[in-house]
């Protein structure tokens, strides 16, 4: 029995352009948050979001990071710029920290 091969699904957007659209909307969100509205896993987005970012520079726009937290002893990730979750406070080696946000600047 034979059969024909799996067409995919035709999409109108891009994820990157749907991540654009998402962010758009004034809010800053956290990759997980950001992985379910776009339907992409949170591995995946911090690619995305460094090509976004080099796209939008050129048009005069930018990503906004909001950097990540500690929750033990208020440590705030200022010179961070990646968008992934660091793995734990440099300051007293906790692991609960809240996760870095991504928005766009309006």
């Amino acid at each position: 029995m034979r059969r024909d091969p799996p067409v995919p699904s035709e999409r109108s957007t891009t994820a990157r352009e749907r991540i654009l659209a998402i962010l758009e909307c004034g809010r800053s969100l956290t990759l997980k948050e950001l992985s379910g509205e776009v339907s992409l896993s949170e591995r995946d987005l911090p690619a995305h979001l460094e090509h976004l970012q080099r796209s939008l520079r050129r048009e005069g726009r930018r990503l906004l990071l909001e950097p990540a937290t500690c929750k033990r002893c208020g440590f705030v990730f200022r010179k961070r710029t990646r968008f992934t979750r660091p793995s734990r406070c440099p300051s007293c080696r906790g692991t609960h920290l809240d996760p870095p946000r991504v928005g766009l600047q309006t």
